[in-house]
């Protein structure tokens, strides 16, 4: 990894001389290059890198509080000792077996939130294009409930079923939108549109249901993540990161689409062939962070922006928004289980909480656009 500074005039673009004899672009800011292969490196701009270093180290530390938290109390260092395998069997027990798989599946699952938000803020040029007010949150929860009642409920089936649901979701609003090409204000109206309409159907099908899967279903729609362990852990870790390997592997294609499709086309991007894979990742990303948690509204809608504002980037931040993604479920998590202690909020309570100013706030600027 080595940092590389621009001396262009004013801060604009220049040129500078590296240590090879070559000559290239010089940007203006300093960025950390990644070389993984002699074909394959990864650049980041400075404060981009320490941002996300930031929100990831914020993240883990309010994960050690939330794990010394509770009825059995533990001291950051006890949960420390604990995580290394050290300590007291008593705290190992509670603190690695019970409270560890649900911090750790909110960090995945809000990282994947903050992704996906992303991907679809860029797709769409607007920072009211998130999956849950596209519909596609909607969608997944419509494809679980129909595995739920007709299949049975586990994590691959549930996945699987909001990756279908997801997806014919994003087909069924993409289709609607694609008229003299797809514009991100239309793509934002119809996926509107198409959430409330599936919202009616999800009611339905909590209606025709018995009591207590009715129950079952009505909190976990409103985003938890109670009751998960270990089992679950692991198939969501594997997909999400799958997940984001390939969003890594189409490389820095996403902040061209960001310059329009005339720009993209220019400089050899195939627009609508990208333009489908960051679809189809985006939607495959919120459906595995649906079928863990449910669909929790917000994450995915406000954590891109406010990562935007952190990092002052040009474009869209994939990586600072997975990170502060992460970082607001975390937050949220932790707050839904002890704010009203002893009694556990579903988490999704909060962020629509929170989320719900942060929404009318960003309509209101967007207005007055």
């Amino acid at each position: 990894m080595k940092p590389g500074t621009g001396t262009g005039s004013h801060g604009g673009p220049g040129t500078s001389r590296g240590a090879a004899g070559r000559w290239g672009v010089d940007f203006g800011r300093s960025v950390l290059v990644l070389r993984l292969g002699p074909a394959v490196s990864v650049r980041a701009g400075v404060r981009t890198a320490a941002t996300t270093a930031v929100l990831l180290l914020a993240a883990a530390a309010v994960g050690v509080v939330a794990l010394g938290s509770g009825e059995f109390t533990a001291t950051p260092a006890e949960v420390l000792r604990a995580l290394t395998g050290e300590g007291p069997r008593a705290v190992r027990l509670v603190v690695v077996e019970w409270r560890l798989p649900r911090v750790l599946l909110a960090l995945l699952a809000g990282a994947a939130m903050g992704l996906s938000g992303a991907i679809f803020q860029a797709l769409t040029r607007n920072p009211l294009g998130s999956p849950d007010v596209l519909g596609f949150s909607t969608g997944a929860y419509t494809g679980v409930l129909v595995c739920v009642v007709f299949v049975g409920r586990g994590y691959p089936q549930t996945a699987a079923a909001a990756l279908i649901g997801g997806l014919a979701t994003a087909a069924l609003v993409y289709l609607l939108s694609l008229r003299r090409g797809v514009q991100g204000f239309r793509l934002i109206i119809v996926g509107i549109a198409v959430s409330a309409l599936l919202s009616s159907v999800n009611q339905w099908f909590i209606i025709k249901v018995d009591l207590q899967t009715a129950v079952s279903a009505t909190i976990w729609g409103k985003g938890t993540l109670n009751g998960l362990g270990w089992p679950q852990v692991t198939p969501a870790a594997v997909a999400i990161g799958a997940l984001c390997v390939a969003v890594l592997a189409l490389g820095r294609k996403l902040q061209v689409l960001e310059l329009g499709d005339d720009a993209a086309a220019a400089v050899g991007v195939a627009v609508d062939r990208t333009r489908l894979a960051y679809l189809a990742l985006g939607v495959a990303l919120i459906a595995a962070a649906t079928a863990v948690a449910g669909p929790i509204s917000f994450v995915a809608l406000a954590a891109p922006q406010l990562a935007h504002r952190l990092a002052r980037t040009a474009g869209t931040a994939l990586a600072p928004s997975a990170a502060m993604g992460a970082l607001l479920l975390m937050v949220s998590d932790h707050a839904a289980q002890r704010a009203f202690a002893p009694t556990q909020l579903p988490v999704g309570v909060v962020t629509v909480s929170i989320g719900g100013l942060y929404f009318v706030w960003l309509l209101a600027r967007q207005a007055r656009r």
